[in-house]
């Protein structure tokens, strides 16, 4: 790649070889093949990151990947999420890893980790914020950090509904690399607002305005959270039905294990209220060829052979989800509050964590499906035992599902944690934890 000078005193580089690789795979349609270039691309992501291309050879590879149809090739999704974490404020993994250790509490076959609920958004729905309310009811269970941002192409993105919260929003400004585990120190439950982590983002809009068309930025979301290598469980939706296979073979070779990616039939990045939901499910098995001790409690075990076998294998599943399966009614969109303010989808958040909606009330009952999901992904649903505190029968639901999960179970949980008001205690806790971060 070659270099120029700027007046800026810092070097802009040429990635023409790449253009010209790319625009010869996007014309010769006979022989068309996705060649190996994953590297290279998330290469040339990184230095739009650094402000360190030409504006014009800057579109002309976003949209010859768009083109080529690459940005929706897994490895080049896996490398390029890695690259813009690479490139990310690097977050004290270790501390995050002690206070799992400390604070996580281990349930059936979760093990205390960090979990995340999110989605590629640009579905054109605008229901509900349902992956970020959701997130604040698994806290009451689960370590959590939400990764997010502001509206891309809804009214409310997830940020948006943080600080449209009243009387008292989070300062989610607060919440930098730096702060980070000390928020966590006092609240199971972190908001990681991509600004603060991803800087390079401030070159990305005004080049994405620009161009006024869908890039791979619009995908790279849901692998780009800093403490990706700390998070145990995760839920991914994606808009497309086309994008999920995509996306779990993605997540694989980032080495995501618990994982369930989702895409309501309706090409909604949710699970959906109103009819089947296709998922696509990363399996984490024991792997008959690991040769290392098979109780080891410490999951860092590692072993100077490169050749080892690794201890697990990922497999991807199919499976559909539906009303239904979680022991619930269907509702149609139109009744989950599509094309809502930031303000008003706010206060139903807020009413639905002081436990003021109806048991069957269609934007809580979506609430519901999407928190037990990751609740059963995360296996804490595996538990034939429950104790969650006040207001827990301890009646574990043992039914099982699509996929041989126990999916009511998961709702069972994800009621507790509003009737029992332990999901507004969680929010209020994050509340606080920010104010003690503003200034650090």
């Amino acid at each position: 790649m070659a270099t120029h000078p700027t007046q800026s005193d810092h070097q802009i580089v040429s990635i023409t070889p790449l253009i010209k690789h790319l625009r010869a795979q996007a014309m010769d349609n006979a022989n068309f093949q996705k060649v190996a270039i994953a590297e290279d691309i998330a290469a040339a992501l990184g230095l739009i990151f650094e402000n360190k291309l030409f504006t014009s050879q800057c579109s002309l590879f976003l949209g010859l990947l768009d083109v080529t149809r690459l940005d929706r090739e897994p490895s080049v999704l896996s490398k390029c999420g890695e690259q813009m974490r690479q490139a990310a404020e690097e977050v004290d993994k270790k501390a995050l890893r002690d206070l799992v250790r400390t604070r996580g509490r281990k349930e059936g076959n979760y093990r205390g980790g960090f979990c995340d609920l999110v989605g590629t958004g640009g579905d054109g729905h605008s229901t509900f914020n349902v992956s970020t309310t959701a997130s604040i009811l698994a806290s009451t269970i689960l370590m959590v950090g939400k990764h997010g941002n502001r509206a891309s192409s809804s009214l409310s993105g997830s940020s948006d509904l943080l600080q449209a919260i009243r009387p008292r929003a989070p300062v989610i400004e607060a919440v930098t690399a730096k702060a980070l585990p000390s928020v966590y120190e006092t609240s199971n439950y972190a908001y990681i607002f991509a600004p603060n982590f991803h800087h390079g983002l401030k070159h990305v809009a005004p080049l994405r305005k620009e161009l006024g068309i869908r890039t791979i930025f619009n995908l790279l979301g849901p692998l780009a959270n800093p403490i990706e290598g700390n998070i145990e469980a995760r839920i991914v939706g994606v808009a497309e039905s086309d994008l999920g296979p995509i996306f779990a073979e993605a997540l694989k070779q980032s080495g995501a294990k618990k994982t369930l990616v989702v895409c309501g039939q309706e090409q909604l990045d949710e699970i959906s209220c109103a009819g089947k939901t296709d998922c696509w499910r990363l399996v984490e098995r024991p792997n008959p060829a690991f040769r290392g001790p098979r109780d080891e409690e410490d999951e860092e075990f590692t072993t100077s052979d490169e050749e080892a076998e690794p201890r697990t294998l990922v497999e991807i599943e199919k499976l559909t989800l539906e009303p239904s399966d979680f022991g619930l009614q269907p509702h149609k969109l139109t009744e989950v509050l599509p094309g809502k303010r930031p303000e008003e989808n706010a206060a139903m958040l807020m009413r639905l964590l002081r436990n003021e909606l109806p048991t069957s009330d269609p934007v809580l009952e979506f609430v519901l499906m999407n928190t037990a999901a990751l609740f059963v992904i995360s296996g804490v649903c595996d538990a034939d035992t429950s104790k969650m505190g006040h207001g827990d029968d301890g009646r574990v639901s043992q039914e099982t599902g699509p996929g041989g999960l126990r999916w009511k179970e998961g709702v069972r949980r994800a009621r507790w944690a509003v009737e029992s008001g332990q999901a507004l205690a969680s929010l209020e806790r994050f509340i606080e934890a920010t104010d003690a971060a503003t200034g650090q």
